[in-house]
């Protein structure tokens, strides 16, 4: 959930389905969600962590879990059968030998990680006079976003720079790989409609 912000999405547990997880996961006893808890920043309805204090919490836990050993060292191969059932949590930095015999399991013919790019503004960049601060819908206490406003001619400047800015080209195996639509690309986003961006896709 992590992967592109630092957001688990709403925290509301009376009107999302994501909040309710939330309250479930909490009340089961998850690490995940005590760590978040801890390390909680303001983000209106959603649950919004410090990455670092987050992850460092997260880590802690699972070092010091009774029940958990953890070996850090690079993985080539899948476990041994008498295992039976195991998970395999991997991403864009796998071994080319733990790669190979996840394709061999699988019968897949090529594995792939997608990730978004999420864009950081800094703070002292943001013109205040202009900008202010405001909780979407409400919700929070009212400094959770900084709101950056556009007239109609910058909007239509920076569709326009979105849409014909540089991009990254996709290799031929990854062309026809369909985007998540609840988690897309700005420049796609512009791409699907000038007026996207100000409703979202």
């Amino acid at each position: 959930e992590l992967v592109c912000s630092n957001s688990f999405r709403s925290d509301d547990k009376e009107y999302n389905a994501v909040g309710l997880i939330h309250d479930e996961m909490r009340r089961a006893g998850s690490i995940i969600m005590r760590c978040a808890d801890q390390h909680k920043v303001p983000a209106g309805g959603a649950l919004a962590v410090d990455r670092e204090g987050f992850s460092e919490a997260v880590t802690n836990a699972l070092e010091n879990h009774p029940l958990i050993t953890m070996e850090r060292g690079e993985i080539d191969g899948l476990p041994p059968e008498e295992w039976e059932q195991t998970i395999i949590a991997t991403g864009p930095l796998t071994s080319g030998a733990l790669a190979d015999a996840i394709r061999k399991a699988t019968g897949e013919e090529s594995l792939a990680f997608f990730d978004a790019i999420a864009p950081i503004v800094y703070k002292d960049s943001i013109d205040f006079d202009k900008a202010w601060f405001q909780s979407r819908y409400d919700k929070g206490d009212g400094k959770d976003y900084i709101n950056c406003p556009m007239y109609e001619d910058e909007y239509n400047r920076f569709i326009d720079a979105l849409i014909e800015g540089e991009k990254t080209e996709f290799k031929e195996w990854e062309k026809d790989t369909p985007y998540f639509d609840g988690c897309l690309p700005i420049e796609v986003m512009a791409e699907r409609g000038r007026e996207t961006l100000r409703h979202g896709p």
